[in-house]
């Protein structure tokens, strides 16, 4: 797992063609806005969203976010130890985001 900048994260996932956007947060949260191009699992459905991890495929590079960063960056390490390689944590969440937003 690395913890990425905003500025890190954006660029990596740019030239990233094995790139998922994640996007850790509830439903509530993911209709004031989300990055272009996430798939939401909301870590708060705790079995559920473990179950929907591990359908996911694990060559892929994973960029994952919440709203400040805490609650991706546990996503990120439960990740690593289920085999998946490489996860990604936004620092700071999508609070720091100031990049595009698509709001519902």
């Amino acid at each position: 797992m690395s913890d990425l900048s905003q500025e890190e994260w954006e660029n990596q996932l740019e030239n990233d063609p094995n790139a998922f956007v994640l996007d850790v947060r509830t439903d509530e949260e993911v209709e004031e806005g989300y990055i272009p191009g996430a798939k939401q699992i909301d870590f708060y459905r705790g079995q559920e969203f473990l179950d929907e991890l591990e359908k996911l495929d694990k060559t892929k590079n994973y960029y994952v976010y919440c709203r400040s960063g805490n609650r991706s960056g546990q996503a990120c390490m439960y990740m690593e130890k289920s085999g998946f390689t490489n996860a990604y944590n936004l620092v700071g969440g999508i609070l720091k985001w100031e990049g595009e937003l698509i709001e519902e």
